[in-house]
């Protein structure tokens, strides 16, 4: 079966996080459609392992939601860097410490029927704190916890983590 075929692209908004597109597509059964796209660049999620079957969380508010959400550490692949050097930065960023072993568990694609965004999935240990601090992202008020696997799988359970990266993070590990 072909693939769809562009007929127009216009771009409606450029955001600080995420682009929006409106492309006129012709779709393989011959029907005109207008879809439009969330641009977002690939991410980087990490699963930090500090001693085997513990993890790292990170809580956070999140105003889109309007919640304090338990979270894996996450954050946006920049722009010439590699997924593996996202999460190893991340993991500096947001938790505080620099890892020793990065290691890819694949990656999806979270909202794929309106958004491009693919993120990887990183476990890291051999995490040490390093000798100066990283800088925080402005919009970001971080606490961070370690947890059992148990604990933060029953969280999931209970319904206490309901962030769906976190929720299949830690179906990974």
């Amino acid at each position: 079966m072909p693939d769809p075929e562009r007929l127009t692209h216009e771009p409606l908004f450029k955001g600080q996080v995420f682009d929006v597109h409106r492309d006129e597509v012709r779709m393989p059964n011959g029907r005109e459609v207008t879809v439009d796209v969330i641009r977002h660049v690939p991410s980087a999620v990490i699963i930090p392992v500090p001693e085997p079957g513990h993890v790292i969380l990170i809580r956070q508010y999140r105003y889109a939601v309007n919640r304090w959400l338990w979270e894996l550490p996450a954050g946006s692949v920049d722009e010439g860097e590699t997924p593996e050097a996202a999460a190893s930065r991340e993991c500096h960023e947001e938790i505080g410490q620099v890892p020793e072993t990065v290691v890819r568990l694949g990656s999806m694609f979270p909202t794929p029927g309106y958004c491009d965004e693919e993120m990887f999935f990183f476990r890291v240990s051999g995490l040490s704190t390093p000798t100066h601090a990283a800088e925080a992202d402005e919009d970001e008020d971080i606490e961070v916890h370690v947890f059992t696997l148990k604990e933060a799988r029953d969280m999931v359970r209970r319904g206490e983590i309901t962030d769906m990266k976190t929720v299949i993070g830690l179906t990974l590990i």
